[in-house]
């Protein structure tokens, strides 16, 4: 009979494998630098510098500061005896560590540290002195507010988790770093608060990222392609964002945040539809504001989405709801058109399309002049040559700038590709056909989930309680519970002011 291994045996056969396949370090110095070589294939900026004391450093110059390594290492080793518990006590640098397998040091000297290697001996000594290249904090570009904090992630890891630490300084923010890619080795932290977060979820998490085989994930917009629900589907089911203050808010909401070295964008999950049309900005105004900035956000997506697609189906098939007073301006301004309203509406909205895209890629300044301009000269060469209908340009305007009110940029894709299929299925079936694209839009996201929570939470299944702080938001003090969705351990934010009779 065959019996079912426990979860601990199996765990510790794998990493018994592991072990055994791994080589052991070298005691003699002329195999140790050979063994090195071999592994880095003899880079050109692989450096060995043999001590006469018996010491043997290899590094990597293009990671290493010189500044540090000459003071803190090589300074220190010269008077040392060659042996590792001595290079422990005489090396300045505050990360260092033992390694006895030949994989475990080269795994160090890619990151930036200096192998220290005593002939006779099979253990190594790997010192961290790798540069610290990073950009200076910036504002955030993408999403930019007047209150609140105006600080912005960069590409350091390290300093990413740091700004989340000041914002919560809180012992209970656990920090699991992961290593994806076969070939970039990138590091991966996920950050929780323990007590507040959802064991469940992180396991889910943990699991996801973990059952991740790519050879390089060189951002955290490929990572949340990896890692979501549903990869098939035009919506994003997990927000990223810039702003440590947000990030902290997630975290406060009892979610999981996760961080990919050399990325500004960091990934919060699970998320509902929508927070993707909420600001930080909100939590800082009064709340009657914040709840007219939602639902105007909401109604612009609404816009931005059908205004084109119910201006073709209204010309092709329903001309009875169009109000008498409009029919007349209306035919004068398409009797020049060649084109029905299918392909006049298509052909304005590709033009968009290019200047807005094209405005995207050139430099800023010049980006900005050609948007301008072009949209000026194109509207208007295209009403007088008969191209196009001046009521069409007017709704083609107004659509592209109500897609810019939302505050996230993948959604904002989403809005923009969205209205191209629900203008064709106007023009062929009028009313009858956006009916059919918006059921199948609604059902779509409601078979949608974010990390096994329902993406159109809390309106489905309905949770009263967390309409407080949806499309409208209440004011602070009725606010004081975490959303159901994230299935928090403790669900009390703060307690309710109580007032004084």
């Amino acid at each position: 009979m065959f019996f079912k291994k426990k979860k601990g045996e199996v765990d510790n056969s794998i990493n018994q494998k592991n072990l055994d396949d791994k080589e052991l370090i070298p005691i003699d110095k002329a195999d140790f630098i050979y063994k090195m070589k071999e592994r880095l294939h003899d880079s050109a900026d692989l450096n060995i510098k043999e001590l006469q004391n018996g010491f043997t450093l290899i590094f990597l110059d293009t990671l290493t500061d010189k500044k540090m390594l000459n003071g803190d290492v090589l300074a220190r080793l010269e008077d040392a005896q060659a042996s590792p518990n001595e290079a422990l006590k005489h090396i300045t640098v505050s990360s260092t560590s033992k390694h006895k397998y030949v994989e475990d040091g080269v795994d160090s000297i890619l990151k930036g540290a200096v192998l220290v290697h005593s002939s006779g001996h099979p253990v190594i000594i790997s010192a961290m002195v790798g540069t610290q290249e990073n950009r200076s904090l910036t504002r955030p570009e993408n999403e930019s507010q007047v209150l609140g904090p105006q600080i912005a992630f960069n590409e350091s890891l390290a300093t990413n988790i740091s700004l989340i630490r000041r914002f919560l300084t809180n012992p209970n923010l656990c920090n699991e770093s992961f290593t994806l890619g076969k070939q970039t080795n990138s590091a991966i932290s996920l950050l929780y608060l323990k007590g507040i977060a959802d064991d469940d979820m992180i396991d889910r998490m943990r699991e996801r990222i973990r059952s991740i085989k790519i050879d390089g994930v060189l951002d955290s917009s490929i990572l949340v392609q990896l890692i979501e629900d549903n990869s098939f589907a035009i919506f994003p089911q997990m927000l990223m964002t810039e702003r440590p203050d947000r990030a902290c808010a997630w975290l406060l909401n009892g979610k999981m945040v996760v961080l990919v070295d050399g990325s500004v964008q960091v990934i919060g999950a699970p998320q509902t539809f929508i927070e993707f049309f909420q600001s930080m900005e909100d939590e800082s105004v009064r709340w009657q504001i914040a709840t007219f900035l939602r639902v105007l956000r909401v109604f612009s997506m609404v816009v931005s989405i059908f205004f084109t697609a119910i201006y073709v189906a209204a010309l092709t098939f329903h001309y009875e709801i169009i109000p008498q007073t409009l029919l007349i301006p209306l035919g004068e301004s398409r009797s020049r058109v060649p084109f029905p309203p299918i392909i006049e509406a298509l052909l304005l909205e590709v033009m968009i399309e290019l200047l807005r895209e094209a405005g995207a890629r050139l430099p800023t300044k010049v980006g900005q002049t050609m948007g301008i301009v072009g949209g000026i000269v194109v509207g208007t060469a295209a009403v007088e040559a008969g191209f196009t209908s001046n009521i069409l340009i007017i709704i083609i305007a107004v659509s592209a700038l109500a897609s810019f009110t939302t505050p996230n940029y993948m959604m904002g894709n989403v809005i923009r590709v969205l209205r191209f299929p629900l203008i064709i299925m106007a023009g062929f079936w009028g009313f009858y056909g956006l009916m059919v694209g918006f059921c199948f839009l609604l059902i779509h996201l409601l078979r949608l989930s974010s990390l096994g929570t329902p993406f159109l939470a809390p309106f489905y299944p309905p949770r009263f309680h967390d309409w407080r702080d949806s499309i409208i938001r209440l004011p602070i003090g009725w606010t004081n519970k975490r959303p159901l969705q994230t299935r928090p351990l403790n669900r009390l934010k703060y307690e309710e002011r109580k007032t004084k009779e």
